[in-house]
């Protein structure tokens, strides 16, 4: 089983209009709903590959309500603790001329100390059940101090493969506690170096020092142009040819997905970085978010290209 966490979920909209205009009454177009949350993208791709998935964090008030209802019938199993304050709303704005985006981002609200005591309980039990965990995105405001090093330690301590997906302090505090993986992308990694890398050969030597530091194991994405990958064996980059990406949302979250679902499944890291590789470019060819097509995971597995980095 794969433990997903989203402690700040959301009920994501996405709005399409004709034609953003500043200062006008907008007519909503098309309007949908889904569970949204980093973890959750993880979650709904990781069952779609066929793990058991259970999934937890916090939902409250109609909004998590709602959110529950969307996972029902997706695979994943709902151990979220109740919030007893409202889920937050995100809002995506798509014009209908132009194909531009505006996003609208609700921070997380304030959640008591006792929830996240309740919360521990929760995940403890959890990951003694399960084969990886993955924890994804933000924390609501005024989390406390450390939360996400202390469910890698948690994890560590069981002895449970554990990803780190997310950024800025959350990503500083939670590299010192020592995760399985951690999948920052560039700017993330310079936060963490102090130092802006210039190419390719600086990001592998930034994510070498990682290594050294005692990380196990990073990814970083380099966008069309494939993957890097650090581990105990080398450095690798990773590359899916022929791939005509339709919509690149959630990509990171289905990469992290294939990287638990390999760590689930004891595969050797090299194949567990050629199956990122693969539901990373399925997805970008899938105009759903966190969805795939099989044959297109069947044919970019078997294309996909890794190379010791020179």
């Amino acid at each position: 089983m794969i433990t997903t966490v989203t402690m700040n979920a959301s009920l994501d909209k996405l709005y399409k209009v004709g034609r953003l205009r500043d200062g006008t009454v907008m007519r909503v177009t098309e309007v949908t709903n889904t569970a949204g949350g980093k973890g959750l993208n993880v979650a709904k791709v990781a069952a779609l590959l066929g793990e058991k998935v259970a999934a937890t964090g916090f939902l409250g008030g109609f909004n998590g309500a709602h959110v529950r209802s969307l996972l029902a019938g997706t695979g994943v199993e709902d151990f979220f603790v109740d919030s007893c304050v409202e889920t937050r709303a995100c809002v995506n704005v798509i014009d209908g001329e132009t194909g531009s985006s505006s996003e609208f981002l609700e921070p997380g609200p304030a959640v008591a100390p006792e929830r996240y005591e309740e919360f521990i309980g929760r995940y403890r039990a959890l990951i003694a059940k399960s084969d990886a965990v993955t924890i994804s995105g933000s924390l609501p405001s005024h989390a406390p101090d450390g939360f996400y090093g202390r469910l890698v330690t948690i994890a560590r301590e069981i002895g449970v493969p554990v990803i780190l997906d997310t950024s800025g302090r959350l990503l500083r505090e939670g590299v010192a506690s020592c995760p399985t993986l951690v999948k920052p992308n560039r700017e993330e990694l310079a936060a963490l170096t102090g130092r802006e890398p210039a190419g390719e050969a600086e990001i592998v030597e930034a994510m070498s020092g990682l290594i050294h530091g005692g990380l196990p194991s990073v990814a970083v994405s380099l966008g069309a142009e494939g993957c890097l990958y650090a581990c105990g064996e080398g450095v690798f980059k990773g590359s899916v040819p022929g791939v005509k990406a339709v919509n690149p949302v959630g990509c990171g979250d289905s990469m992290v997905a294939a990287f638990a679902v390999g760590m689930a499944r004891r595969m050797p890291p090299i194949e567990t970085f050629r199956l990122a590789l693969a539901v990373s470019a399925a997805s970008a060819m899938d105009a759903r978010t966190g969805s795939f097509s099989r044959n297109d995971l069947h044919m970019l597995y078997a294309n996909a290209r890794i190379d010791m980095f020179a």
